[in-house]
C-alpha cells in the first residue's frame, strides 16, 4: 500500500518525483524519500519519516537530475523510520530500488543468497536490491539482466522500479499483482501507482500486466515477459481532470467528498440512463447474471458494508439468492460453491489485493465475475468479465465517502434491471427516487453544522461508542461505525439493534454514546425499544430517524426518501459526526494513522 513515482527525461526531476508522492500520499505516509542522478551519473538520496513536507524540507531542488525514483511508505516489515524508507540501496551503492507489495519469500532469499550482506534495514524490499546487487557482481550482469534474474527468484507481490547508476539515462520497473502504470511523454517517461500522481503532465498511459518489465528512457519505453519476449501495447487517456484531485476551498477532502455526493447520485443516473429514461445496465450482464442460481459479493471494509446493502437489493429486485463475504477469509477458506454461481466484486481502486486474490481463484475455477470500482482499466477491472463505474470521481480521503454511496446506487441500478428483465415490479422509478436521495442529501449537507454540535455534544470525550439499527440500518450501522473509528480512533462498534441485550449490553454504562438508526417501518418499534433497554442503563442516545418515523424529541430527523434507498442518506450524517468528532481531537482527518487508501497487500 505504498506508492511509486519514477521519471527519466527533460525537466525538473525532483519537482515530478515530489508532486506525485503528495497525490500519492493516500497510499501510505509512514515515510517518504527520493533518489535522482544528476548529469555526472551520480546519485543523490533523500529520506525522512512522515509526510512529504518533511521530505521537502530536506531535498535539494537545485540538482541537475535526468532520471529518479520515489516512494511513500504504508509500513509492512519495519517500523516507520528513516532506516526503513524507500529507496533502498545494494551494499555498493550501485543499484537502488523503491517497491510496492510484500516478499513473501524474502526470509529465505536472505538465508540462500545473502548470508555475508550487512543490512541497514529491516524491509523485505532491502533484500530484493541487495540479491540484485550480489547477481550483478556475481554474474558480470547489467542492471536489466540482473532485475530479470532477481525476478525468477522473487515470490510475492510487488512493483518495483530500479536506478542502476552504471546505466546512464534509463531506469527499469516490473510488476506483479502490486499496481503500476507507464505515462508517455514527449521527452520523457513515467511510472506511477496511480494515474493521479502523474496526470498534470501526461494524460497517455500504457498498462503494465503482471510478470512484465519495463525499461524507460526519455525516448521510449520496452515491455518485456522475464523471458524476453516484447510487448506491444497500446495507450490509452486517463479520464482524470487534474482540478479534481484538488481540495480547494475545502479544509480537508474528506468533506469535499461528503459534499460531493448528491451530484455523485445524479452523475450514476445520467451514466446509466437509457434514451427511453430507464437506467439499464449491459444486456449480457444481465443475461449473465440472471442464469446464475446465487450471487456471492466479494469485497473489503467500506465495500463489504455497501455488499450487505446490495444483497438486500439483489434478493428483493432480482430475488436472487445472494451471499457477502469478506475477501482477506474467502481467499483461503472459500464456502462450498454449488449450481451456477456468479461473483460481484466491490473496490473503490480496483486494486485491493484481497479481493484480486479471489478473483484469481474465480477465474480458475469458470465463475464469471463482475467488478463494481471507481477506476476504468484497474486490475480488477481488467481481470473480470464485466466492469459496472461507480463514476463518483477520484476520492482521496483515506476514509471512503461517496464510493460509499455510488456503490449502493449502482447496486441499486444493477439489482433493478435484473427485476425489470424477470418482470418484477417493486413499484420504484429509480431515475424518480435516487433523484429524491439526491436533494435529500443536499438539505442533510447543507445542515452540517448541526451535525458538527451534536458531536461536540454526543462524542467529545468518550472512548468508545456504539451504532444500532435493524435492517438496512443495521448494515449503515456497520459502515457509520467504520467510519468513526478509523478517523476518530473512538471505539465503535456497529451492531443489530436487538443483538444489543444478547452479551453486548454489558458494556453499556453512564454516558455511553449509542447512536440509533431508523429509517425502516417494520422494525422502527423495536428499534425504539432497543434504544430505551440502553438508556435506562445509563447510554447517552442519539437518534437518526426518517420524517414519517421521527419523534419530535429525536435528534436528526431525516428527508422521507424510498425506504430501500435510505441507507444512501442515512449514512451522510453519521460521516459529518465522524469528520467533526475528528477535527474536535485535533487529528489529521484525510490521514488517519496506520491506515492507507487503496490496499494492495494482503
Amino acid at each position: 500500500m505504498c506508492g511509486i513515482v519514477g521519471y527519466v527525461g527533460k525537466g525538473n526531476v525532483q519537482e515530478v518525483l515530489l508532486h506525485g508522492l503528495e497525490k500519492l500520499e493516500y497510499r501510505g505516509y509512514d515515510s517518504a524519500g527520493i533518489l535522482v542522478v544528476d548529469a555526472d551519473n551520480k546519485g543523490h538520496l533523500f529520506k525522512e519519516k512522515g509526510r512529504i513536507a518533511d521530505l521537502l524540507a530536506i531535498v535539494d531542488m537545485d540538482i541537475d537530475a535526468h532520471v529518479g525514483i520515489g516512494h511513500t511508505r504504508w509500513a509492512t516489515h519495519g517500523v516507520p523510520s528513516v532506516e526503513n524508507a524507500h529507496p533502498h540501496q545494494s551494499t555498493d551503492g550501485r543499484f537502488t530500488l523503491v517497491h510496492n507489495g510484500v516478499i513473501e519469500n524474502f526470509k529465505e532469499i536472505k538465508d540462500e543468497y545473502l548470508q555475508d550482506v550487512t543490512f541497514v534495514s529491516q524491509t523485505d524490499t532491502e533484500i530484493v536490491v541487495q540479491l540484485i546487487g550480489k547477481i550483478a557482481a556475481e554474474e558480470n550482469l547489467n542492471g536489466k539482466e540482473a532485475l530479470r534474474r532477481a525476478l525468477s527468484i522473487v515470490r510475492g507481490s510487488y512493483a518495483f522500479a530500479l536506478v542502476d547508476t552504471q546505466a546512464p539515462n534509463v531506469f527499469y520497473a516490473a510488476k506483479n499483482k502490486s499496481p503500476l502504470l507507464i505515462g508517455l511523454g514527449d521527452d520523457f517517461n513515467v511510472v506511477a501507482s496511480d494515474a493521479m500522481a502523474t496526470v498534470q503532465i501526461t494524460n497517455q498511459y500504457v498498462e503494465i500486466h503482471d510478470g512484465e518489465m519495463v525499461t524507460l528512457t526519455a525516448e521510449g519505453v520496452t515491455i518485456e515477459t522475464l523471458n524476453g519476449k516484447t510487448i506491444a501495447r497500446n495507450p490509452y487517456t486517463a479520464q482524470i481532470d487534474a482540478s479534481d484531485l484538488e481540495k480547494g476551498t475545502y479544509p480537508y477532502y474528506m468533506l469535499k467528498e461528503i459534499d460531493e455526493q448528491p451530484a455523485v447520485m445524479r452523475n450514476i443516473v445520467q451514466k446509466y440512463q437509457n434514451e427511453e429514461g430507464r437506467l439499464t445496465v449491459p444486456e449480457d450482464l444481465v443475461t449473465a447474471m440472471l442464469a446464475a442460481d446465487r450471487i456471492h459479493i466479494v469485497a473489503c471494509g467500506t465495500s463489504y458494508h455497501s455488499g450487505w446493502v446490495g444483497k438486500h437489493y439483489l434478493e428483493k429486485f432480482a430475488q436472487i439468492p445472494t451471499e457477502v463475504h469478506v475477501a482477506s477469509e474467502f481467499s483461503y477458506n472459500p464456502p462450498l460453491l454449488t449450481g451456477n454461481p456468479f461473483f460481484v466484486f466491490l473496490t473503490q481502486s480496483g486494486e485491493t489485493a484481497d479481493s484480486r486474490q479471489v478473483l484469481v481463484k474465480v477465474k480458475e475455477w469458470g465463475y464469471p465475475s463482475l467488478t463494481i470500482t471507481n477506476v476504468a482499466g484497474s486490475t480488477l477491472s481488467r481481470e473480470a468479465d464485466f466492469t459496472l463505474l461507480l463514476h463518483a470521481g477520484p476520492e482521496i480521503a483515506v476514509a471512503s465517502t461517496k464510493a460509499y454511496t455510488a456503490q449502493i446506487a449502482v447496486l441499486a441500478v444493477l439489482s433493478d434491471a435484473l427485476g425489470a428483465k424477470l418482470g418484477h415490479d417493486m413499484g420504484i422509478n429509480m431515475v424518480r427516487e435516487l433523484g429524491i436521495v439526491a436533494t435529500a442529501m443536499e438539505a442533510v449537507i447543507d445542515d452540517k453544522e448541526r451535525i458538527g454540535e451534536l458531536a461536540n455534544i454526543y462524542l467529545p470525550n468518550t472512548r468508545n461508542a456504539f451504532y444500532i439499527g435493524r435492517g438496512l440500518d443495521y448494515y449503515v450501522s456497520m459502515e457509520a461505525a467504520l467510519k468513526l473509528k478509523e478517523i476518530s480512533y473512538i471505539q465503535t462498534e456497529g451492531f443489530a439493534a436487538g443483538e444489543l441485550k444478547h452479551g453486548t449490553i454489558a458494556l453499556i454504562e453512564e454516558g455511553t454514546p449509542v447512536l440509533a438508526i431508523i429509517t425502516q417501518a417494520n422494525v422502527a418499534s423495536h428499534t425504539r425499544g432497543n434504544i430505551e433497554e440502553v438508556r435506562s442503563r445509563g447510554a447517552n442516545t442519539c437518534v437518526f430517524a426518517m420524517e414519517g418515523l421521527a419523534h419530535d424529541n429525536d435528534q436528526v430527523i431525516l428527508p422521507a426518501v424510498h425506504p430501500a434507498l435510505a441507507p444512501l442518506l442515512t449514512v451522510v450524517p453519521t460521516q459529518l459526526m465522524a469528520y467533526y468528532a475528528t477535527l474536535a481531537r485535533g487529528y489529521d482527518v484525510d490521514k488517519p494513522r496506520n491506515l492507507a487508501k487503496s490496499v494492495t497487500v494482503e
